[in-house]
């Protein structure tokens, strides 16, 4: 399958009609709730401070969505990853395809999602590597090419990893349980990456970047562009673009999270939307529990009836990608009554 950037390339005001989606009125953005957006401070959550476990508690329940800062992940291993990617897709297509991704593989270069059963493409290209635990990383799905990018990777994603440790203590601490019950509940804390490349489209408002879903993850850390505006949250059936801030990272809920607060911290529905004239770049690292680990509602969490039932995560997630992610219905299979 051709990739994006390719058709971009040799005619920059074709969109095969594979990618076309309908958008009406209600989809188009409403930019003034984009500064409501909650921003934690992770240097002081990290030391517990109650008013910022507040911020934290009030963000999952009312967006599901904020953007950290005070991370401590240093600008430079940030800029080292976009320089590094850009100049990945810059190089020729034979050379990005020799780490292809296989037919209904998930890691490598290319799309994740075909059009075998006849859906509408997303106007986007990928790469897509497990990281952690390291036992599980497909070396040969990685980029030989540019020089460093490995090293970058390397360096981008261990950061990620602390940040990602770090988040689930506190959000351990506002579920009411010991700051480390939700990393034991993993098993093992699984990572892995998805760069999406979001072409320039003659006709942005006919394309998706990516379709609208909800992550099946536990959390999922997003780095931006600094300059281009693309992701939008969808609060209160409308669509709020999340303005990047400088250096900051985008910190989604994912479903594990909300099936484990049995509804109360909310998974919510994001998309990527082109730009006419801009490249847009987006990192998402999404940390999800082991595969053989059961997940449901905490007890003391549930306050009348439960909204989910236990579910073993690795049959959660097959079907969540199979479904492609499609809006929030693959969390039906969690529901009680399922």
């Amino acid at each position: 399958m051709a990739s994006v950037q390719e058709l971009v390339k040799s005619d920059p005001w074709q969109v095969p009609e594979k990618f076309l989606v309908d958008r009406n009125e209600e989809d188009e953005p409403k930019s003034d709730l984009s500064s409501k957006i909650p921003i934690i401070d992770l240097s002081l959550l990290s030391r517990g401070q109650k008013e910022e476990l507040d911020k934290l508690d009030q963000a999952c329940k009312e967006w599901g969505f904020f953007q950290v800062v005070n991370h401590g992940v240093v600008a430079e291993v940030l800029q080292e990853m976009k320089y590094a990617t850009a100049k990945f897709f810059q190089l020729p297509l034979e050379e990005k395809n020799k780490i292809r991704m296989a037919s209904g593989g998930f890691q490598g270069y290319g799309q994740v999602d075909g059009v075998t059963r006849g859906e509408t493409m997303d106007w986007s290209d990928q790469l897509v590597l497990t990281l952690y635990p390291a036992q599980y990383r497909m070396l040969n799905s990685w980029p030989t090419e540019p020089e460093g990018y490995k090293e970058a990777i390397e360096a981008y994603s261990s950061e990620v990893k602390r940040v990602g440790e770090e988040l689930p203590r506190s959000l351990s601490l506002i579920m009411g349980m010991e700051k480390h019950t939700l990393l034991e509940l993993h098993k093992e804390l699984l990572q892995t990456l998805r760069v999406n490349y979001i072409p320039p489209c003659s006709m942005p408002d006919k394309v998706l970047g990516l379709s609208p879903h909800s992550d099946a993850s536990t959390i999922t850390i997003l780095m931006q562009e600094d300059n281009v505006t693309g992701l939008h949250i969808r609060k209160e059936g409308e669509w709020v673009p999340v303005k990047p801030i400088p250096n900051a990272l985008v910190v989604n809920v994912g479903d594990a999270i909300e099936i484990w607060s049995n509804g109360k911290y909310k998974s919510i529905e994001h998309r990527a939307v082109a730009n006419s004239g801009k490249l847009r770049i987006s990192y998402a690292s999404f940390l999800f529990p082991h595969v053989d680990v059961e997940v449901g509602p905490f007890d003391h969490m549930v306050e009348s009836s439960r909204t989910y039932k236990k579910v073993k995560y690795g049959d959660y997630l097959t079907t969540a990608l199979k479904n492609k992610l499609k809006g929030k219905t693959h969390t039906e299979m969690a529901k009680t009554g399922s």
